[in-house]
């Protein structure tokens, strides 16, 4: 294979999901799929209704949850429906950035695990495969002008005894309604950094969980729900290990051509009912009652109406659409309120080899004064060359590309040896800036949230259908539940609809 891309990329695209660290580091150490799909370009296209002049359902939102659901309305044998997408390319929080030769890495969301079995259904049903991620060998952790290689078996040397509090705890914790747990006022009172700064926990292990919270909560402890971040453990199965580890965890799994391939190919089978470019501005007449006539959807390429409408949205992006009337109260509440603080930015350094693997060194790298938040081997399953991607501290970090390749560049050279300062192509994707249809990759509740607003998440409003990975009831925040989250919402608009015919 030549060389992937050897340039920079210093106009990063759109959307992701903050990743999993690994909370007992510091105690053991003491592109061109992304925005052109042929088959949808009819998007610049005016978008009309049926020949009826009303759809059965409009779709808004062209990532997993909106594609799926627009899947299982076709299945269902609905023809009448349009998905409308914002950005010019598919696939929402997910985003490959194309190395070339067929080779991608990931921007956004990447990985499936252990029972989240729909995100693994729809790559069978795709024919899109999937590849062990690496964790074979040692990580590296980096401190000041120190560094050290640390084996820790695909997870973390986490302390046992409060992990298996914390699933006692989370058992109480249903994830899809976190508030209606029987003690959801006591955990939603503090947040998991309160918790855990009462259990004596070592300096370095203190280091680790933050970490791991900061990571896989979008946030640093202290600004973390207690409640929520039980109601994520309660997702595994109330398995800690299976939220945060690779080897056996939400980590474990890659997807071949990269997590964005996935929305592609459903946009590919839908054709022409995939509608780019197409904002939505306003919502109007969105009540029940069949005598009030259809729901009326404003876009810059014309107007539609529809029986249904599912709205497959982040909620702090359904702030940036007009409702007329207005959402019910508590619902418009919910969604101003929601926490959009974590948009993440995330990087790739491409090598022409993963020559780190020689030293025994899995590609991990945990630097907790730095700007590091966990790098780690995204390397082509063939490992015909070497990536290794990084969450970022962008407050740690230089704005502009180039400074922060030779920062991070830096960093990676204490790690591994001076091989990595020398990248053959670098990759850089700061989701605050790169559009506005992305304000935040993952939601981090701060406390007292679910409690007072998480009732209003769910229940439609009218004629509209709320989905998305926020609202679903296991995965909640992962593509696995954004593609549940579609399902549900799909036979949901299925029910709503033919109970209108009937």
């Amino acid at each position: 294979m030549e060389d992937p891309a050897e340039k920079t990329d210093t106009a990063p695209e759109a959307s992701a999901l903050t990743r999993r660290g690994f909370l007992g580091m510091a105690a053991a150490a003491a592109a061109g799929m992304t925005a052109t799909v042929t088959a949808v370009h009819a998007a610049q296209a005016p978008v009309t209704p049926a020949a009826s002049g009303v759809l059965d359902v409009v779709i808004i939102g062209g990532g997993l949850a909106g594609l799926t659901a627009a899947r299982d309305l076709k299945r269902a044998g609905c023809e009448a429906f349009v998905l409308l997408e914002a950005r010019d390319r598919v696939g929402g929080r997910t985003l490959n950035h194309d190395l070339g030769k067929g080779y991608f890495t990931e921007a956004g969301g990447q990985w499936i695990g252990p029972g989240q079995t729909a995100i693994a259904d729809l790559c069978r049903e795709l024919g899109v495969g999937t590849f062990p991620s690496l964790w074979q060998g040692k990580a590296t952790m980096v401190t000041g002008k120190a560094h050290a290689a640390v084996e820790l078996g695909g997870g973390f040397e986490t302390d046992r005894k409060l992990t298996r509090e914390l699933e006692e705890m989370a058992k109480l914790v249903p994830s899809g309604a976190p508030w209606k747990s029987p003690r959801a006022a006591e955990f939603d009172a503090i947040t998991i950094g309160e918790w855990l700064a009462k259990k004596n926990i070592a300096p370095g292990d203190q280091i680790g969980w933050s970490t791991g919270i900061t990571l896989s909560g979008g946030a640093a402890p202290a600004r973390v729900s207690l409640l929520h971040w039980l109601s994520m453990v309660n997702s595994a199965d109330c398995i800690y290990d299976r939220l945060e580890a690779v080897k056996d965890g939400a980590q474990e799994t890659r997807i071949s051509g990269g997590s964005q391939i996935l929305s592609i190919k459903m946009a590919e089978e839908l054709k022409d009912k995939v509608r780019l470019s197409s904002p939505v501005l306003r919502i109007e007449n969105w009540q029940n009652g069949e005598m009030r006539g259809p729901v009326v959807i404003h876009t810059p390429n014309g107007v539609l109406r529809a029986r249904s409408v599912i709205v497959a949205l982040s909620p702090p992006l359904c702030n940036q659409i007009a409702f007329d009337p207005p959402l019910p109260a508590a619902r418009a509440e919910m969604q101003r309120r929601w926490p959009a603080f974590a948009p993440a930015r995330k990087t790739a350094h491409v090598y022409k080899k993963a020559f780190w693997r020689d030293k025994g060194l899995n590609g991990w790298i945990f630097q907790p004064k730095g700007p590091v938040l966990w790098a780690y081997d995204n390397s082509p399953q063939d490992a015909s060359f070497g990536v290794i991607n990084a969450f970022v501290n962008n407050s740690m970090l230089p704005a502009d590309p180039k400074a922060a390749e030779q920062e991070l560049s830096r960093i990676y050279a204490q790690a591994f040896g001076d091989e990595a300062l020398h990248p053959v192509a670098y990759h850089d994707h700061d989701w605050g800036k790169a559009d506005r249809w992305t304000l935040t990759c993952v939601s981090p509740m701060p406390r007292g949230f679910l409690t007072r607003y998480g009732e209003a998440l769910h229940p439609p409003a009218g004629r509209l259908i709320w989905s998305g990975t926020e609202t679903a009831d296991i995965w909640a925040g992962y593509m696995d539940g954004a593609v549940r989250s579609g399902h549900k919402a799909a036979l949901t608009a299925l029910q709503s609809v033919n109970g209108r015919k009937a």
